[in-house]
Parts: C-alpha cells; sequence; structure tokens
C-alpha cells in the first residue's frame, strides 16, 4: 500500500480541519477571559467567584465531551466509509446520552448551588456570588450537551467552517451581552457576577437555535427523529466501547483539574485569582493544540475507516511531530505574554507576584499539554485506542500530582507557587510514556462494521 505523503494536499486539509477548530477553541476561550478582565475591573472576588463557579460546568463538560468525543470517533471512520445512516443513529445516541446528563447538572446548580461553591472555597462571600451565578448559569447546562452533539457531528462530516462560525457568533454575543449586563450598559441594571450568567445563558439559547437552523440545509446530517429511540446493540456496544474509556479519562482529568482549583483555592483568596488569570492565559494558549488535535483525529479516524491503515499510519506520525513544534512555540508565547498580563487586571501585590510565578512554571507545562494533546486525544482516539489517556491519568495525574498538591497545601504548607507546579506534572512526566504507547500502534484500527 502507499504510504507517502502529499505534504500540500496533508497541510491543506490540516489547516482546512485544524484553524476553523482552533478558533473557534479560541472564542470559547474569549469568553472566559471576557469574564475575568471585565469581572476583574469590578471586584477581585466578583471575578474569582465566577471563575470558581465555571468548575461545575468544567466538569459536565468533561461527561459532555466523552459522549461526543465517541461520536466524533465513530463519526470520522464512518464518514470515510461514507455510511451516512449509522451517522444518524450515532446523532441519536450522543443526545440520549447528554440529555440525561444536562438534566442532571441544571438540577444541581438550581437546587444545591451553595454545596457545590463549598467544593471550591470556603470564602462566604466567594460562595454567595458563585450561588448566584450558578442559579442563573444552570439553564445554559440544558442546552450547551445538545449544542455540542451537532457542532461534533457538523465537524466530522466535512462542516467544519459553519460549527466554527456558529461558536464563533454565540461566544461575541456571550461578550457583548456581557458587557452590557455586568457594567450595566443601554440602560440595563448593573448585575456584574449575575449578569455574567445571565450573558452566557442568552447566547447558549442563540448557539442552539443557530445548530438547528443550519442543519436543515442540504447535505448536514440530522438526528433520525423517526429512529430516536431504537437501539443498533453493535453500533451501542461500539460506542460504549469508546465512549467509557472516554468518560473515565475526562472525568479522571476533569475531576483532576477541578481539584487543581480547589486546593489552590483554600491557600487564599490571593492563590485563587493568580490561578483565575493563569487558566484563562492557558486555555487562550491552548486553542491552536486543540484545533491540531481535532483535525489530527478525523485526519487520521477518514483513513482508518476507509481502510487505509498505512497512510493513516503515517498521518499519525506526522501529526505527533507537529505536536513538539506546536509546544515549544507555546511556551515562548507564554513567557512573552507574562508581562502584559501581570498589568492587565486588579490584583493585590501578593496575587500579582504568585500570577507572574505561575505564568513561567506554565511555559513549561505547555510543551506537554500540547504533546499530549494532539498525540493522545487526537492521533490515539482517533484510532480507538481510547483507554490508555484513562491510565495515563490515573498515574501521573491521580497518582502523582494530586497527592503532591495535596500533602504540599495542608500537609507540609509548602509555598503557593511549589504547590502549583505540583499541579503542573502530570502532563509533562508523563510524555515518555506516552511516546512508547503510540509506537506500538494499537490505534492504528479500522472500527466501522
Amino acid at each position: 500500500m502507499n504510504t507517502s505523503i502529499d505534504n500540500r494536499a496533508f497541510y491543506g486539509r490540516l489547516g482546512k480541519l485544524a484553524l476553523p477548530i482552533a478558533f473557534q477553541s479560541l472564542m470559547l476561550a474569549a469568553v472566559a477571559a471576557g469574564d475575568a478582565l471585565m469581572l476583574g475591573r469590578i471586584a477581585q472576588d466578583e471575578m474569582t467567584a465566577v471563575s470558581l463557579a465555571t468548575q461545575v460546568q468544567f466538569v459536565q463538560n468533561m461527561f459532555v465531551m466523552a459522549v461526543t468525543g465517541a461520536g466524533a470517533i465513530l463519526g470520522a471512520q464512518y464518514w470515510g466509509k461514507s455510511d451516512r445512516r449509522t451517522l444518524e443513529d450515532l446523532f441519536n445516541l450522543m443526545l440520549r446520552w447528554v440529555g440525561g446528563i444536562s438534566l442532571a447538572f441544571f438540577a444541581a446548580c438550581e437546587l444545591i448551588p451553595g454545596l457545590l461553591m463549598r467544593i471550591f472555597t470556603h470564602d462566604a462571600p466567594l460562595i454567595a456570588i458563585g450561588s448566584d451565578y450558578l442559579r442563573i448559569a444552570g439553564w445554559s447546562y440544558l442546552l450547551s450537551g445538545v449544542s455540542q452533539c451537532y457542532l461534533t457531528t457538523m465537524k466530522v462530516t466535512d462542516h467544519v467552517p459553519p460549527s466554527a462560525w456558529i461558536s464563533s457568533g454565540a461566544v461575541v454575543t456571550n461578550i457583548v451581552l456581557n458587557a452590557v449586563f455586568i457594567f450595566g450598559l443601554l440602560g440595563m441594571p448593573r448585575m456584574q457576577a449575575r449578569g455574567a450568567a445571565l450573558a452566557t445563558t442568552i447566547s447558549r439559547v442563540a448557539e442552539l437555535a443557530l445548530c438547528l437552523f443550519i442543519s436543515e440545509r442540504p447535505g448536514y446530517v440530522r438526528p433520525a427523529w423517526r429512529r430516536f429511540m431504537d437501539r443498533r446493540r453493535e453500533l451501542a456496544r461500539d460506542f460504549r466501547k469508546q465512549c467509557l474509556p472516554l468518560l473515565g479519562g475526562g472525568l479522571f482529568w476533569g475531576v483532576g483539574f477541578t481539584s487543581y482549583t480547589a486546593i489552590i483555592g483554600h491557600m487564599g483568596s490571593d492563590a485563587a485569582a493568580a490561578n483565575s488569570v493563569a487558566a484563562v492565559v492557558r486555555d487562550l494558549i491552548c486553542c491552536m493544540c486543540n484545533g491540531v488535535g481535532s483535525a489530527a483525529g478525523i485526519m487520521v479516524g477518514n483513513e482508518l475507516g476507509a481502510g487505509n491503515l498505512e497512510r493513516g499510519k503515517a498521518y499519525g506520525i506526522k501529526l505527533r511531530n507537529i505536536s513538539y513544534v506546536i509546544g515549544f512555540v507555546s511556551t515562548g508565547i507564554v513567557l512573552a505574554l507574562t508581562p502584559l498580563v501581570v498589568r492587565m487586571v486588579i490584583l493585590t501585590d501578593a496575587a500579582r507576584a504568585y500570577l507572574r510565578g505561575m505564568m513561567v512554571i506554565m511555559a513549561i507545562y505547555m510543551i506537554g499539554r500540547c504533546v499530549n494533546t494532539v498525540t493522545i486525544n487526537g492521533v490515539m482516539d482517533g484510532g480507538g485506542d481510547t483507554i490508555f489517556d484513562m491510565y495515563s491519568l490515573a498515574v501521573c495525574m491521580w497518582g502523582i500530582a494530586i497527592p503532591l498538591a495535596l500533602l504540599g497545601a495542608f500537609v507540609f504548607h509548602w509555598p503557593v507557587l511549589v504547590v502549583y507546579a505540583c499541579t503542573c506534572l502530570d502532563e509533562v512526566g508523563k510524555i515518555p510514556w506516552v511516546m512508547l504507547r503510540f509506537g506500538k500502534y494499537k490505534w492504528v484500527q479500522n472500527l466501522t462494521r
């Protein structure tokens, strides 16, 4: 089989897929950045409380991402095989799973918001502000998962630009409404944190409406409503085989990341504020590796599903090499932005010092984050090797990084920056293990029936 790669075609397709997805990721991260900057101009507590409250949606997204990730893995391969009917049935599966998840998180935000906030902080003012935020933002959690099912299906069926424009339009709406509701512009009351929640909810309504409208166009894959409750046992089994490891890995990673936030949050409001800003910067810089990672899964999955196993393997190797370049470039960007970021938000002197140190530590972390995102979540997941991510997170994050951070914060009382460095160990530390697994090529498999 011919394994040579036409570089012009390869990079053309990579750019066509990765750039819109990266832009979409950037726009989504811009919402958090907008919240932080706008609320940071009002008060440190408002900014910190909203940053902590949004960790609830972060955990929900771990469930949603597992479901849509499984749909993307199988969907990319079935699209490579030109099997539209199976794609419709996959769409139905995703919607059924996501519906239950969204209802559960909505109910928690409406009924026990204070209890949710106490997971992340013991500061009473932060709990009160965050609870008000969650009661309003919880309504958006009903809608966001459904939108992600539509957007994921668009991506794997060669409709990446429309999915990016829909998300971007919702983000622009969110940012504009943030300014209106947070600061009380255009005659609206000044709602501060509650305004950020209201802006998020309205933008999610707009996003879902656009998804429904665009998907009615010819050539788009839509849910098969007449078969919505029909069950194809083999497809459901294949879906669970991909989804459950992704869910396990997503929960390990999501709850682990939330634990990092909670650990730093319990080290004081200054540490929590600095970590909130650093997290926004991290999410903005990670946009390119997120785009390339998603594109890698689609490109490798299309080739494997079409039966071109050797070409899929060659694509994976090339994308793995590209991930290192992205990682080192991201490191340079973080270091270059550090002075600007430290001056942009209103922080206490202690919080500003913490932020400066966190940015330097995060610059090193970015190498591991970019390599692992593209290699594990892109290439290896695209071929169905989803179980490794869960294993690596169980060992590196839960076996090493989290215990060290907990001991450092609550037993040995290490400085804030040392504890923060512990939370960044897992991504960089597991690179050798990732490369060893990658080289076994267990991800080179056709998952279609």
